[in-house]
């Protein structure tokens, strides 16, 4: 992970988030998280971010770990494609501590055991401007582990500006698991496939950028939409994020 985010230079000491816990409290929906986290994302002088589930051991793609995030697509893609996750030093770490910490592209470099395809996902980085990943681990109460990360250029973030990134992470995953329990429904089942569609359209992703993501082809994109809209009783897949959002099926 911290082999592909990124964050732009914090330049002060003064707090930026404002009443950031009333502000997250009243948050409703999955739409309403994502318009929050890129308002925080700029004032912080970030340029990205995501959050995401640790993942197990097992686990192949980062895509399936996502929460929120506005990554740029063709990074995902290429950074599954290559299957980095398993390379992945951010990831390793996250599995070892849950303090705060921020990792860069110059560090990876120097690493010795990462695959000769890293090389191409190094050179999209920094076409990027990508050189840094700022990690701020959480969990809830049932003990599940996740963490936001936001990234861009190469600074030293102040510790204020750590202590309040790291309270606004907590109180943002919280609430999103919190919207999730709230309208949890279990009269409609739906499979993994169709709830990551789901969530990758609530991102503002197209067919053709979720198939990419997800390594399916777009025309099987659109049949789990399209089916799941169905279950939902949605007209279209606009309304089956909101309704999937509602009853806790994505957040």
């Amino acid at each position: 992970m911290r082999d592909t985010l990124m964050a732009d230079p914090v330049e002060t000491e003064q707090p930026r988030g404002g009443d950031f816990a009333a502000e997250i409290a009243a948050l409703e929906t999955q739409f309403d998280a994502i318009r929050y986290m890129k308002r925080t994302t700029q004032a912080f002088g970030f340029k990205a971010f995501m959050i995401c589930v640790v993942p197990t051991f097992d686990a192949e793609k980062l895509a399936s770990a996502s929460i929120l995030s506005n990554m740029p697509t063709e990074l995902v893609n290429k950074y599954d494609s290559i299957s980095l996750l398993k390379h992945s030093t951010g990831i390793r770490r996250l599995r070892e501590t849950t303090t705060p910490f921020q990792l860069t592209l110059d560090d990876w470099e120097k690493e010795s055991g990462r695959p000769p395809q890293a090389n191409e996902y190094i050179a999209m980085l920094r076409e990027h401007s990508i050189f840094q990943a700022n990690y701020f681990p959480v969990h809830d109460a049932d003990g599940s582990r996740a963490t936001v990360i936001f990234m861009g250029k190469r600074s030293d973030l102040p510790m204020t500006a750590m202590m309040e990134l790291q309270m606004i992470a907590i109180h943002i995953y919280n609430r999103l698991t919190e919207i999730g329990s709230f309208w949890k429904d279990t009269s409609v089942s739906l499979s993994e496939r169709e709830i990551q569609c789901l969530n990758w359209t609530a991102a503002g992703k197209t067919s053709s950028e979720i198939a990419g993501i997800l390594g399916l082809s777009e025309h099987t994109v659109n049949h789990y939409l399209n089916h799941v809209s169905k279950k939902l009783d949605a007209v279209n897949r606009t309304q089956a994020v909101v309704k999937a959002m509602k009853k806790g099926y994505i957040s």
